[in-house]
């Protein structure tokens, strides 16, 4: 992966192919945070879960942004920190 569609307005590009190296159980951590983080609509009560009503909720426009940036860099950390302690 090296770029995420955010919206129509944003692309975050530039995302390591080694970020998805760092699993959470069957998926890497940006799959997981991708699939969390997407407005969906329950078919049975129709309520909308939108995780951008917590941006707005906390007046912090970035969240998500930043939560990506965030997951991208422990993802990459972590995955250095393994490699390290597997070659000793």
């Amino acid at each position: 992966m090296t770029k995420l569609i955010y919206n129509k307005r944003v692309t975050i590009a530039g995302i390591p192919a080694e970020a998805d190296e760092y699993m959470l159980g069957s998926r890497s951590a940006v799959a997981w945070l991708i699939d969390r983080y997407q407005v969906k609509k329950d078919k049975a009560s129709g309520i909308v879960n939108d995780p951008n009503d917590w941006a707005d909720e906390v007046g912090n426009p970035r969240y998500i942004v930043d939560l990506i940036g965030k997951v991208v860099r422990v993802a990459m950390e972590t995955v250095r920190i393994v490699d390290g302690l597997n070659s000793k």
